[in-house]
């Protein structure tokens, strides 16, 4: 069976008091009654990435106020200290940890291998910032990360005249000579299978000597709510940094500045508590909800009412409320994949068939999401086929079983919602949810009476 590598007692969800055994499979809560629950979630993992990387290239230090702490975000904190910069935990007024204390090294160093666990920020954020540090940087990580595409990162870092030693994989691992500078200028990509990759070099091309101007020349590209993400974050560090056109964007050289910043709650980990809203006709309120996000969690707001929720936003709480039944939808999701587990796991449960396309991109995330949907749904019972870009679901009754999350924490957040609704779901690898919300064994529980 598929094992985490932070199903360890050195990161235990259950408490540090606690041990885990992975050969043990979590029961899933089964609700048996409208919930009403209010829940307060940590930060964003795709926010607090980013600015600790932003925060390790700045010419001043930052603080990172509310970050996540999580298997990610602890990854991505390790690799930057691997490369000489300081990261410090300080006193913080967040209810889930220490705010972070970013002091950037004068000078970037390689010489050291980089543990990407199965993060996709990691692998793809970093080795642009290897190339600027001075010595060799190897990264590698989890079996599944050996599996997702890197071809995009390593060829585009060659074209700008890093020398990066992969044996031809395309992929993990591979190991980043880097000599202290990049020399930037026009490129082209295909990032079709990962938004990832343009943002991996937008956050560095400040630092290139001549900058960046930046295309993408596939078919599709996935997530751009994620690339303005990474814009956003850029122009508030004083960086000339913008779209100039579609699927084309530039980034002057020049300094990035240090900063203070609140990290804002990870409005994607809200989905499968609002989620358990619809499905046992109750109500879910999410504090800390921005007014205004480029976290594609936001998508929320408008997907929930087309399967009958209503929504409503009072200051920064958004609550949710089942209807009498969840309605099947048709959707292209092909902006906010990674909302795609929670919403499948909806379609389940509904009363009508779904189809939700657009989504062909998140085979290559921590493992194939739509493999794993549609094995997992059809092991209980439920009809789900496999699409070229997504999947139709044609509700069945369904049935209690082992519900494997191969290793990916969005696959456990699925069949726990499934759970609420069936009888006997035992999640494979609860621990795995760790990779971005540690609480989530707690939280989940702590919606039921």
């Amino acid at each position: 069976m598929p094992v985490s590598r932070y199903s360890t007692p050195q990161f235990n969800p259950y408490g540090d008091d606690a041990p885990v055994n992975t050969e043990e499979h979590w029961p899933a809560p089964r609700a048996t009654a409208p919930i009403d629950a209010t829940v307060s979630l940590p930060g964003s993992k795709s926010l607090t990435n980013r600015e600790l990387v932003l925060s390790a290239l700045a010419d001043a230090p930052s603080r990172l106020i509310a970050p996540l702490h999580s298997r990610d975000s602890d990854l991505m904190v390790e690799a930057l200290r691997s490369l000489g910069t300081t990261v410090t935990a300080v006193d913080g007024t967040g209810s889930y940890g220490a705010d972070w204390l970013i002091e950037p090294a004068a000078e970037l160093l390689g010489s050291t291998t980089i543990d990407c666990g199965l993060a996709g920020t990691v692998m793809r954020f970093l080795p642009p910032v290897a190339a600027l540090a001075l010595g060799p940087t190897t990264f590698d990580g989890d079996a599944g990360a050996r599996r997702r595409p890197m071809s995009t990162t390593i060829t585009s870092l060659r074209a700008l005249g890093v020398d990066i030693g992969d044996e031809g994989r395309g992929a993990l691992p591979f190991t980043v000579h880097g000599t202290g500078r990049v020399a930037g200028g026009a490129l082209r990509i295909d990032a079709s299978s990962s938004s990832q990759f343009v943002s991996g070099l937008l956050l560095t091309a400040a630092r290139f000597d001549g900058g960046l101007d930046l295309a993408h020349e596939g078919e599709r590209l996935p997530s751009q709510p994620h690339i303005e993400m990474t814009l956003a974050a850029l122009q508030a560090r004083g960086v000339d940094a913008q779209s100039t056109g579609e699927g084309s964007w530039s980034v002057a050289p020049g300094p990035i500045s240090g900063a203070e910043v609140a990290i804002e709650p990870d409005l994607s980990n809200a989905a499968p508590f609002l989620a358990a809203a619809l499905v046992t006709g109750g109500r879910v309120t999410i504090t800390g909800w921005p007014a205004s996000t480029t976290q594609v969690g936001a998508d929320l707001a408008t997907i929930l009412p087309l399967f009958g929720a209503t929504v409503e936003l009072v200051g920064d709480r958004l609550t949710v409320t089942g209807g009498e039944s969840i309605r099947g939808i048709q959707l292209d999701l092909s902006t906010g994949g990674e909302l795609a587990p929670a919403i499948v796991a909806l379609a389940a449960l509904a009363d009508g068939p779904s189809e939700i396309t657009g989504i062909g991109h998140i085979r290559h995330h921590e493992t194939d999401r739509l493999a794993a949907l549609a094995t997992e749904i059809t092991k209980l019972g439920g009809e789900v086929t496999e699409l070229p870009d997504g999947l139709a679901i044609t509700p069945r009754p369904l049935h209690g079983g082992v519900w494997l999350s191969y290793a990916d924490h969005r696959m456990a957040h699925a069949g726990s919602i499934i759970g609420l609704a069936v009888d006997g779901v035992l999640i494979e690898d609860i621990a795995t949810t760790s990779k971005t919300l540690p609480q989530f064994p707690e939280l989940w529980r702590g919606l039921l009476p």
